[in-house]
């Protein structure tokens, strides 16, 4: 392996090369990724083919074998959950349903207090649920309130995105904060009640940050502004949808349709684990509670009731569906390409050299936690990745200070904060939010990129006055 100082260096210009290609000279996002990746895991020194264990030696990847690697990670729990949501959320659309919904909603609350409102519904529909299929099937929403206020989606998707990324990094049942509480042997009940709290602060830091930021006007990518103008209208090339004479969908309904994929998750995330391990009821309802399975069931119910029930054929529903795939093949495949890239990092090394030198540099254990974690998401763009990897270097220190029960939570939260900031073109959620919002790879380094990171910061701040001001027991 090459010295750290020169990992750093690689690691650093392989981003600044990145978004020089991507901001400056326009290069598809897909084909930049890819490139990069080749070039910076030649530079750091990963083989060219892959070098097969040989005794207690592991087996090293090869620059493509890691890139393969890479994208087939990421695709496996994004691509389905992409096609899928855009399904449901199509259904939706051309149904009236979406429109129908946002209307409603907009009578109820007024229009300046719609944003609160989504907010509010995202931080809590974020606890059981992946930020990917959370803010996935809530688009259609954002993009319904959004025409009926006439304002771009980003004033009402950029805060929700914000705090739904903030649950999904420190609220267990989430992967990445109950893997680090794990290694750490941190009690979940306190993670989850420190966690809860903090929360709260950074869902009206999320709507007061974003509103700063959309104080100014942003352009929307041509594809996504095709995609915005033509909600709720492309009755003119998919035959169907609100025909002559047929009403839109009840605002129940659509409503009941977005939430049963929601309850299906939180029936396996919170009353599977009730019975035990083995029996039918355990796997019956962790089967069912997969976000997977859930967006399949809705589809299914979306179908029947504002398809079916409606009058649309099995043809036109057949075409309704498919439109929603060119759109989402777009945002599968740049998704991939920076799994690749993160990858990439991994294997280098990268991240790991720069968390070395964090770890070893003698500041407060609890800071050194958040800047790890921080640099790690950074690194290689896995929240879940930054979290586990942080605690497992940290807990030899954390064993050596004997830290009480409470303080120790605080300590994964800490580190679950650390991955939700620096959110930037590694990170497949950088690419979901950005490309369903319309937003250039430059634009959303300037406003999706510093909204995690403010979050990021802020609950790391929260928590650290808790860890000052709790006494140890």
């Amino acid at each position: 392996m090459l010295p750290l100082p020169i990992l750093i260096l690689i690691g650093l210009a392989g981003l600044g090369l990145l978004l020089l290609l991507i901001i400056r000279f326009k290069m598809q996002a897909f084909y930049a990724l890819i490139l990069v990746s080749i070039i910076v895991g030649i530079a750091a020194g990963l083989p060219l083919t892959t070098i097969p264990a040989d005794g207690d030696t592991p087996e090293q990847l090869g620059v493509i074998q890691a890139i393969i690697a890479g994208v087939g990670g990421t695709l496996g729990s994004v691509a389905v959950l992409v096609a899928l949501g855009s399904m449901l959320g199509k259904i939706i659309e051309l149904s009236g349903g979406a429109e129908s919904l946002a209307g409603r909603f907009t009578s109820w609350l007024g229009p300046k207090r719609v944003g609160i409102a989504l907010v509010i519904a995202a931080g809590i529909l974020a606890i059981p649920v992946f930020f990917d299929a959370g803010f996935i099937i809530l688009i259609p929403i954002v993009f319904a309130f959004s025409k009926v206020a006439g304002l771009n989606p980003i004033k009402f998707g950029l805060p929700v995105a914000g705090i739904m990324l903030a649950v999904h990094v420190a609220v267990p049942p989430h992967p990445g904060i109950v893997g680090g509480s794990a290694i750490l042997g941190a009690d979940i009940g306190w993670v989850t009640i420190f966690s809860l709290a903090i929360s709260v602060p950074l869902g009206v830091l999320s709507y007061l940050v974003a509103k700063w930021i959309n104080t100014r006007e942003f352009a929307m990518l041509a594809a996504t502004k095709e995609m915005y103008d033509n909600f709720g209208t492309e009755k003119s090339t998919l035959t169907g949808g609100l025909g002559e004479g047929e009403k839109a969908p009840g605002a129940g309904t659509v409503l009941g349709l977005i939430l049963l994929p929601l309850v299906l998750i939180m029936l396996g995330t919170a009353v599977a684990p009730l019975f035990e391990a083995g029996t039918f009821w355990n796997g019956f309802l962790s089967m069912v509670g997969q976000p997977i399975f859930a967006l399949m069931v809705a589809i299914a119910a979306a179908m029947y009731l504002l398809g079916v029930r409606r009058g649309w054929s099995a043809s036109h529903l057949g075409e309704v569906m498919e439109s929603a795939l060119p759109a989402a093949a777009v945002i599968i495949l740049v998704t991939g390409a920076g799994g690749a890239f993160g990858r990439i990092l991994t294997e280098t090394g990268i991240g790991g050299a720069v968390a070395e030198v964090l770890a070893s540099s003698g500041m407060p254990l609890l800071l050194a936690a958040f800047l790890i974690s921080l640099i790690m998401r950074a690194a290689q763009g896995s929240a879940t990745v930054a979290i586990a990897t942080t605690a497992g270097l940290l807990l030899p220190s954390v064993s050596a200070m004997g830290l009480d029960t409470v303080h120790t939570a605080l300590l994964a939260v800490a580190i679950g904060y650390g991955g939700l900031g620096l959110s930037h073109v590694n990170d497949s959620g950088f690419w979901v939010v950005t490309r369903y919002l319309g937003l250039s790879v430059k634009d959303g380094l300037r406003t999706w990129t510093p909204l995690t990171t403010v979050l990021g910061v802020a609950g790391f701040a929260l928590t650290w006055i808790l860890y000052a001001v709790i006494p140890v027991s």
